[in-house]
């Protein structure tokens, strides 16, 4: 039995060396890309990175200023006719949640309701597909009906944000620090296992705060001892920069960084290299 083993382990292959070199390439390449994928941010449930039930937005930091938003009985009792018509269907009539479809609203605040709304990411017609920023659907009006409906749930306030305090040297080091690998150095967004990362260049200033104490769906939340207010000014005013960047170089190219612009000079090179050899070179026919 075991010469026999032995015999079929060492026999010749029948597979052209080329196509299992090609398969072994392959095999490896797919082996690192799996090594390399890095875990779920904090948060993120397997549920294509829906938010877990422990996933609250962070509060602003004590004497950090909050974003208010007009509330009262009439208002609350219309965000309710318009949560029970739009909303209830994923995340329950009494905003308790549905597990694996949408999670609970009791103790969100206002925060999480303006982003998700006032973006369009907010209601989805399949409550599985990943929320990306559209047209919204209800007016501001409304927005603000469902937020002081949702807020008398409880919650922590909704953060606001000053980009003018900001430093714009200090933003774009805490945005390398925290966003770039994400977003991008630019804020133009990009792609990550399980989710297509936004570009920033339509967000305002008070949604770029409430994204960074909340983590919308893949994206980790940030607390005050993390960004503090002055880094949070200061991250929302250089987002603001990268829509109008300084083009020093001449040719911004969508300013998503060097590598277009390597490629894009690699190009113009060679075909300068071709267009001369035509001109100088003579033909030998």
């Amino acid at each position: 039995m075991r010469r026999a083993l032995v015999r079929w382990l060492r026999r010749p292959s029948r597979v052209p060396r080329v196509l299992r070199g090609a398969l072994a390439l392959v095999l490896g390449c797919g082996a690192l890309l799996l090594l390399a994928a890095p875990a779920a941010p904090q948060g993120a449930s397997a549920s294509r990175g829906r938010a877990a039930p422990d996933k609250f937005p962070q509060p602003p930091g004590p004497g950090d200023p909050t974003a208010r938003f007009p509330s009262s009985p009439a208002l609350v009792a219309e965000g309710r006719t318009l949560y029970a018509q739009s909303c209830s269907s994923c995340h329950g009539v009494a905003l308790q949640g549905r597990v694996g479809v949408a999670p609970s609203l009791i103790g969100v605040g206002a925060g999480p309701v303006d982003f998700y709304l006032s973006t369009g990411r907010m209601p989805l017609e399949n409550p599985r597909d990943e929320p990306e920023r559209s047209k919204p659907l209800f007016s501001r009006a409304q927005i603000d009906s469902l937020i002081a409906f949702v807020s008398s749930y409880g919650g922590p306030a909704a953060p606001a944000v000053d980009p003018a305090r900001g430093s714009l040297a200090f933003g774009f080091h805490e945005f390398t620090l925290n966003c770039a690998g994400c977003h991008q150095i630019v804020a133009r967004g990009g792609m990550t296992v399980g989710a297509q990362v936004p570009n920033l260049q339509q967000a305002t200033p008070q949604q770029i705060a409430e994204a960074v104490r909340m983590g919308p769906y893949l994206m980790p939340r940030f607390g005050a001892k993390q960004i503090d207010q002055h880094a949070l000014d200061s991250i929302a005013r250089y987002v603001l920069w990268s829509r109008s960047p300084s083009d020093r170089g001449g040719w911004g190219i969508y300013n998503i960084g060097p590598v277009p612009e390597g490629a894009i000079a690699w190009f113009l090179a060679l075909a300068s290299l071709i267009l001369v050899a035509r001109l100088i070179g003579e033909r030998t026919t």
